[in-house]
């Protein structure tokens, strides 16, 4: 799992049959610090989230049984609307 922000929404009227349904997100991963890390990632959202939230997002495997779907092309799922980061640095 990692940190990313939802920096966009994608459309996509034609797609895999177990995607239909889904709500897909635009995610910049992010580092420790909160800092972008080039490159995005389409993630199916899970819990609600919208432009500029802050989330978790889960990849591989585990990302398809988010949404029960164990046979889909889902590769990473927002699985988590962060609401606060507390650091011991």
């Amino acid at each position: 799992m990692y940190l990313g922000k939802v920096v966009g929404t994608v459309v996509s009227t034609s797609k895999d049959q177990s995607l239909v349904g889904t709500k897909l997100l635009l995610v910049q991963r992010l580092t420790s610090k909160l800092e972008p890390i080039e490159g995005t990632e389409i993630a199916v959202d899970s819990v609600g989230a919208g432009t500029g939230e802050l989330v978790i997002v889960s990849n591989g495997s585990s990302a398809r049984y988010v949404l029960g779907k164990s046979n889909s092309t889902i590769d990473a799922a927002i699985v988590g609307i962060v609401d606060n980061i507390e650091s011991i640095d």
